[in-house]
């Protein structure tokens, strides 16, 4: 991991294959966010600033294709629930230390959903692992979901081949499938399956 400077003299934590082992800064708010230059790819948590890469082609296919399932069963099935594919800011504690930006978010209290902004914990959150992102999403995300009262949690590691599940609400240890299986989307009951493309891997 290497700390370096974008802009004037915000420091943005970029991550490497190595362990998160020196001293960061954990000052920056949401303020500071919201002054970075707008091609800046970066994320908010716990007051520290983290680089966020630009997704590559696949992860964008995953991305678009799983979205479009929730989409399709959301409108389906009618209701409040509304499917959001990132980039898309999430203010995940209320506070000014955390912004994340999830690949996608299920959101079923329309309350949260703000013009520029989701607030609290959405009900379903999707991360897709790159390299630039593993440690956050396996480490850090997983606590910062749980504690914000996200009821499920989806770790895609194209990489690995295999989707991890996370249902918070169920108070249940976490699944782990291979990404050539259906994959339950707990919140929904188990109704709605996932089917990833072929090419994920």
């Amino acid at each position: 991991m290497t700390e370096y400077k974008k802009g004037s003299d915000v420091n943005i934590i970029k991550e490497s294959a190595i362990r998160y082992g020196i001293e960061r800064y954990r000052g920056y708010t949401i303020e500071d966010y919201y002054a970075l230059p707008e091609d800046t790819g970066a994320e908010l948590i716990d007051g520290v600033l983290y680089d966020m890469a630009s997704p590559s082609v696949r992860h964008q296919d995953i991305a678009m294709q799983v979205s479009f399932q929730m989409v399709d069963y959301v409108n389906k099935k009618g209701g409040k629930c509304k499917v959001l594919q990132g980039p898309v800011d999430v203010q995940l504690d209320r506070d000014d230390k955390t912004m994340v930006v999830p690949d996608i978010i299920i959101v079923c209290d329309p309350e949260k959903v703000k013009e520029d902004r989701v607030t609290g914990g959405p009900d379903f959150v999707a991360e897709i692992v790159s390299p630039s992102s593993r440690k956050r999403d396996y480490a850090i995300k997983s606590g910062k979901y749980c504690g914000a009262d996200v009821r499920e949690y989806w770790v895609i590691d194209p990489e690995k081949d295999r989707v991890i599940v996370y249902d918070f609400e169920g108070d249940k240890p976490p699944a782990i499938y291979s990404m050539k299986e259906e994959v339950p989307v707990q919140i929904f009951g188990g109704e709605l399956k996932i089917r990833f493309p072929e090419n994920s891997k």
